[in-house]
């Protein structure tokens, strides 16, 4: 039961069940975590994995202590090898098309979902663990959303070093508030763009406030065209961005959201609706503006729901 083929080729398998004690949604650094954690504990648990993730685009994830560089294809191969020591957990390469609470009302303590799957196939689980992400609304400018990932990028944490002694361009008045600060010790040079923008407190970088017309790659960095026919050459471009949920399942179960537009959940990763938990970047505290978007807090959190899980389990009898 702990292998990655489709379940329906196995005896015992998802299929056969009626009821799975947990279905992970969700494969990325949260969702996989989330599924170690209850295999460890031998959990009987399901990992339903469509195979996309926010980090696909780059190169290399880091600030992940024993995996800074790795791509995150190869972290998604490790990931699941591992996963093949637990016999009580099941991955499967599925893409869930909706999520409904068919718990009785009745039976408050008893929660039920099901979860219908692309091809026409399902499964119905007594906790659910979320852990679809969130996907990227970046600037509308031309040649950004190519560069996304490698050249472009939104957190110092992560990409930053990568520019360390070359001049970066921080785009957009919004991000240019916190990332300068973040990124001087970093770069030789910080330059702000406000892409016709007007700057909400002062920077102590130079500012350039004409529209942006175009990036594109050059060389091992990029260049950038002002409206005013004024380039700009740096290492690379770190942008503010929107986010929205990747999946419609929060709207689906009517979880409460923060004002950021991700799930708000409890300091243990529970959200709104009994039976549902959240974890990775779609989820955070109220306390917080947004997630932290990173690695090490998606498995952190992934986690910390899967624990909780396996609390509430024991506490419901």
């Amino acid at each position: 039961m702990n292998q990655t083929q489709h379940s329906a080729d196995r005896p015992g398998s998802s299929l056969d069940r009626p009821v799975r004690s947990v279905v992970v949604v969700g494969g990325g650094p949260a969702g996989l975590q989330a599924t170690l954690t209850l295999g460890r504990v031998h959990r009987d648990v399901v990992l339903l994995d469509a195979g996309d993730g926010r980090n696909a685009p780059a190169s290399a994830m880091h600030n992940l202590i024993t995996r800074d560089g790795t791509p995150p294809a190869e972290f998604r191969r490790l990931a699941h090898a591992e996963l093949t020591a637990y016999p009580t957990v099941e991955v499967r390469a599925a893409r869930v098309r909706g999520i409904e609470d068919v718990s009785d009302p009745q039976q408050p303590e008893s929660t039920r979902f099901r979860i219908d799957l692309e091809g026409g196939s399902g499964l119905t689980a007594r906790r659910l663990v979320l852990a679809t992400g969130v996907r990227d609304q970046l600037p509308d400018i031309p040649g950004v959303a190519e560069l996304w990932g490698d050249l472009v990028a939104h957190c110092p944490f992560c990409h930053g070093h990568e520019f360390a002694g070359r001049r970066v361009v921080v785009l957009g008045a919004g991000p240019a508030g916190h990332l300068p600060g973040l990124l001087a010790p970093v770069a030789s040079e910080v330059v702000v763009l406000t892409n016709g923008e007007d700057l909400s407190v002062p920077v102590a970088v130079p500012v350039l406030t004409d529209p942006v017309a175009q990036v594109r790659r050059h060389g091992e960095g990029v260049r950038i065209a002002l409206g005013s026919g004024q380039v700009i050459e740096a290492a690379g471009i770190f942008v503010g961005t929107g986010l929205r949920q990747s999946s419609p399942f929060a709207e689906q179960l009517g979880l409460e959201l923060n004002p950021s537009g991700c799930v708000r959940v409890d300091e243990r990763g529970r959200a709104s609706r009994a039976g549902v938990y959240a974890a990775g970047d779609m989820a955070h505290v109220p306390a917080l503006p947004m997630p932290m978007a990173s690695v090490a807090q998606a498995v952190a959190t992934g986690a910390l729901a899967a624990a909780t899980v396996v609390a509430d389990s024991l506490a419901d009898g």
